[in-house]
């Protein structure tokens, strides 16, 4: 994996995020890939965990940080981007520095750091501190895989969140849909209420589509739109509605 990051062999793919009502694109996320020699192209659910044992996660998440900026660098000032930030770039003490100096190129506001509650739970004092940090540079935070957790009502309370994802369970569970149904509108309710945007994810049918936009959800990302798709493909779907 070292050789890897060394010699390129990862990249990213970008999946479209977009307005329920409208359907146009306003969002990507970058999403990393490992394109192994001998297996092809590898998801990051594979390799992720194994470059956190080695210690090599914080190279790994700067190299996507960089690249997913200058990638959106190239786009239409109303898109932004979606990055994963991990636990080893948070407590690396330098994350600020290292967006201050990407948003020469994009502006921090067309940047969207998605943070899982996990991270929250490592050091939430010091947490609180970088996000406050660089919320004042303009950068905006989702909270990701929404009600997964155990204290995410209280994060809500603690960190300046601007986008409330819901995990994809809330959105394709069909063996429990009445109590999906009533998870997920409360999400939604309570997103619209504390002023942060709702953004559902892994939507892969229309009649799912349907039962968001009816209960208010702003945004969503998932199959039904596109899946996840490299830097050329990507720029060709801003032009139309999907």
């Amino acid at each position: 994996m070292r050789e890897a990051l060394a010699n390129n062999a990862f990249e990213l793919h970008y999946q479209p995020i977009v307005n329920i009502k409208t359907r146009k694109i306003v969002g990507c996320e970058a999403l990393i890939r490992w394109r192994h020699p001998e297996r092809g192209l590898i998801p990051a659910s594979e390799f992720i965990p194994v470059a956190e044992e080695c210690g090599i996660i914080g190279q790994i998440g700067d190299w996507v940080l960089k690249t997913a900026c200058a990638e959106a660098s190239r786009w239409p000032d109303d898109i932004w981007i979606a990055v994963n930030i991990s636990a080893a770039q948070f407590s690396g003490g330098n994350l600020v520095d290292k967006i201050l100096a990407l948003s020469k190129r994009l502006p921090a506001s067309r940047l969207v750091l998605e943070i899982t509650e996990t991270l929250l739970m490592k050091d939430r004092d010091s947490a609180a501190a970088t996000l406050e940090r660089l919320k004042k540079l303009g950068v905006r935070f989702a909270i990701d895989d929404f009600g997964t957790g155990f204290s995410s009502l209280s994060y809500l309370q603690s960190f300046p969140f601007d986008k409330i994802k819901i995990d994809r369970s809330f959105v394709s569970n069909t063996a429990n849909q009445k109590r999906s149904a009533t998870l997920r509108r409360s999400i939604i309710q309570l997103g619209y209420n504390l002023g942060m945007t709702s953004v559902a994810e892994g939507v892969e049918t229309k009649q799912q589509l349907d039962l968001l936009r009816a209960e208010g959800c702003i945004e969503a990302q998932g199959f039904l739109f596109s899946p996840a798709v490299p830097s050329e493909k990507i720029r060709e779907l801003f032009s139309q509605p999907l």
